[in-house]
């Protein structure tokens, strides 16, 4: 699933490519993914609408229409927003095609159909249509601090892997950006996160920034289906330390990456730079 890079990547480009561009027609070819209200009343209440911002909530990229409408849309594993020529052939897995008033379109692919769309009506709030960005915890790249995070993790039994992956604390971080953010850190993902000492809180809360902040530049990572506003990959993945890494060697001390399963997500480590004492007591992936 795209995390807070991928999907930052993606509202960086819609913004500098569509603000200010009207939707001339909505075409739905899959009715699964639009979120609400009907697919007849999400192409109708769509056109004539002017583009006047797109931003992010962590994984959601909301898009600000005038008259104080919107538009949500969240990815989850497979889908991509693209900016395209109008002449340019259909993808087999377009779902739902936005015509722009400049020529361009605005194409929502998505192969597993997991991803929606949500028409925001004038007079309502992004949370009222989605209840879940309500839910949502602080935005890493704003509001992350040694402080911050010691009022998450205080007396949390949880590893601090799972209290990272949590939305509920922290909007955004998924797996390859909390293993990364901890092997920098210097931290096992298995430790309770209530445990951490303060130096280690200040330490985590500087890696997640800048491994967030680097991601962005590069475009973010590209797995499987992942690309930009423009269709490009992501380039993060090929400078990754531990993610995806099982078995090659540690680029800091020449140990082997490991990997385990820690709150349900395979979890990559350097057993020799994030030590830990409950570590042979862990269920490990072969």
């Amino acid at each position: 699933m795209p995390e807070l890079p991928e999907v930052e990547t993606v509202c960086r480009g819609l913004q500098n490519k569509v603000v200010g561009d009207r939707i001339v027609s909505v075409e739905v070819l899959r009715k699964d993914s639009v979120g609400s209200p009907s697919v007849k009343k999400f192409s109708s209440s769509l056109r004539g609408h002017r583009i006047e911002k797109v931003h992010r909530r962590g994984k959601y990229i909301l898009i600000d229409l005038d008259e104080r409408a919107g538009l949500i849309c969240h990815l989850r594993m497979s889908g991509r927003l693209l900016i395209v020529d109008k002449d340019r052939a259909a993808n087999k897995f377009l779902r739902i095609k936005i015509l722009l008033e400049s020529g361009r379109e605005l194409h929502f692919e998505d192969m597993r159909v997991f991803g929606r769309l949500w028409y925001v009506p004038t007079g309502e709030t992004f949370e009222d249509v989605v209840p879940t960005l309500g839910q949502l915890g602080i935005e890493p790249i704003t509001e992350l601090s040694a402080e911050t995070l010691a009022a998450i993790f205080k007396g949390r039994k949880q590893s601090v892997k799972g209290a990272l992956l949590d939305q509920r604390n922290i909007a955004g971080i998924g797996n390859i950006y909390a293993d990364e953010s901890l092997f920098q850190a210097g931290i096992h993902p298995a430790r309770a996160a209530g445990t951490l000492k303060r130096a280690e809180l200040t330490k985590l809360a500087e890696t997640v920034k800048a491994v967030l902040n680097r991601a962005i530049i590069l475009g973010g990572s590209t797995l499987r289906d992942y690309t930009s506003s423009e269709g490009v990959n992501g380039r993060y993945q090929q400078q990754s330390l531990v993610y995806g890494r099982t078995g090659e060697e540690c680029r800091t001390c020449g140990k082997k990456i490991e990997r385990m399963k820690i709150a349900g997500r395979s979890s990559h480590f350097c057993p020799a730079c994030q030590k830990h004492k409950q570590e042979k007591s862990a269920k490990r992936q072969n």
